[in-house]
């Protein structure tokens, strides 16, 4: 009985465990245009459960032309929803400004039952945020 238990919980652990594993990984987004314009986003999720996020814009006649942002901290994903938050102590600081509590995003990817020919980038669409900018933002992953 007691081996049986044990394979059960074995089991469970490493599904959960692959199911968060589709989700780690870089995504990013580039608009621009031609010598005008660049705005990047990078985020990474990774296994240990933790992200960085990354935003760079250079707009030509801004003031300031050039800014980096930066935002760090936890995250975790329940039914393709990945919800994102940041601890005060630990992950805001002089560089990490971004606060990322109550920022969700869904996991975006083709069904795999889907067998047509429709290409479907796997992403994550930010569905809620406190940052202003980053509601309905897509990221690809690489």
């Amino acid at each position: 009985m007691k081996l049986v238990i044990t394979s059960f919980f074995l089991i469970f652990s490493l599904t959960v465990f692959a199911q968060s594993n589709q989700f780690v990984g870089d995504y990013t987004r580039s608009l621009s245009e031609e010598g005008k314009h660049i705005i990047e986003y990078k985020l990474t999720l990774n296994a240990d459960g933790t992200f960085v996020f990354h935003s760079y814009s250079k707009i030509q006649g801004a003031t300031p032309p050039e800014v980096n942002t930066y935002g760090k901290g936890k995250w975790t994903a329940k039914n393709n929803i990945i919800t994102f938050s940041s601890n005060n102590k630990e992950d805001f600081n002089e560089k990490y400004t971004l606060d990322f509590n109550n920022s969700q995003a869904r996991f975006v990817t083709k069904n795999p039952r889907d067998k047509t020919d429709q290409v479907v980038k796997t992403r994550l669409t930010f569905v809620a945020s406190e940052i202003r900018w980053m509601q309905r933002l897509d990221v690809f992953k690489v």
